[in-house]
């Protein structure tokens, strides 16, 4: 199987890298600047061990042959140029993995390829990449899961086959059934967990050590909880990831990446996770008050940024 990885950053260079330590065909598409980074080799440092991982990779359209899957791990409001970079690879009933947080990325892919076939996609890692270009795992979890959706259930085989292939590589993935589901549940939570941990600026753990930390989540949790369950996507009572149990867990350590962009003073997927949730909410007429208050906080920021 060949595979294209769009992005080597903290989601595509660690998950890409391991798969190729254990032998699979991954090229990795990348700006310049990255590139000249892999040079010497992909460099990982992380709880399950540190490499540094001779990998292929390219900056633009290149004879390459075709690929069979496209993976994309680019934040959301590189979404636009991630599509246009992929577009030379794209081909008839090529599949297109997206690993993005959020959900109305799938319909944007969708409507950019409509020859492609677009799979769900969640990623579940804490990792970052660091400005001398290391991928520097925080936390051990390290966490694929992907599926068929209901608009285009094709691709069951090589599915199969991807995620033999990272299972290979000692990451714990799997093809979900209701992958939407799935998207959603961790949607939920992540929006939970940037909107606290951007406000607070600390960890979950700290959050629930103060007077009011654990009702200020479970206000934001029961936010968008209500929200998925409008649009159709209830929780699960068989959850693939215990969300919950990670946001209330006293000794939790978790914080949004969404948190580190913003101490890098960098741009943040803000309007793809909290905005989308609340506009979404509002259209079932949905009060997400303390979201509005997260999100606040968050444009305060861009708006800082732009200046």
């Amino acid at each position: 199987m060949r595979i294209l990885m769009l992005g080597a950053g903290g989601v595509g260079g660690y998950f890409g890298g391991r798969m190729v330590q254990t032998g699979s065909d991954v090229t990795f598409l990348v700006r310049e600047g990255r590139a000249a980074q892999l040079e010497a080799g992909l460099r990982i440092e992380s709880p399950h061990g540190d490499a540094t991982i001779p990998v292929s990779y390219i900056t633009g359209p290149a004879d390459t042959g075709p690929f069979d899957v496209i993976a994309l791990s680019c934040k959301s409001y590189g979404l636009a140029g991630a599509l246009e970079a992929i577009a030379p690879f794209v081909r008839e009933g090529v599949f297109i993995l997206p690993l993005l947080n959020g959900f109305g990325h799938l319909d944007a892919i969708a409507e950019r390829f409509p020859e492609a076939i677009v799979w769900g996609g969640s990623a579940g890692v804490i990792a970052t990449l660091t400005e001398d270009g290391v991928v520097r795992q925080m936390h051990p979890n390290q966490l694929i899961s992907a599926g068929l959706r209901p608009a285009q259930p094709q691709g069951a085989e090589t599915l199969a086959a991807l995620i033999a292939e990272m299972k290979a590589a000692q990451i714990t993935a799997f093809a979900s059934p209701d992958i939407e589901g799935a998207m959603w549940e961790k949607w939920t939570f992540l929006t939970t967990l940037a909107a606290a941990t951007c406000l607070m600026r600390g960890s979950t753990g700290q959050i629930l050590a103060t007077d009011y930390g654990k009702s200020m989540l479970a206000a934001l949790f029961d936010e968008c909880i209500r929200t998925a369950i409008a649009e159709g996507c209830p929780p699960s009572p068989n959850h693939d990831v215990d969300y919950r149990g990670m946001l209330f867990d006293p000794n939790g350590i978790f914080t949004a990446s969404m948190m580190r962009d913003m101490d890098a003073g960098g741009p943040t997927e803000a309007d793809h996770i909290i905005g989308d949730m609340i506009a979404r909410a509002a259209r079932h007429g949905i009060e997400t008050p303390m979201l509005k208050v997260g999100y606040t906080r968050l444009q305060v920021h861009e708006a800082a940024r732009a200046k």
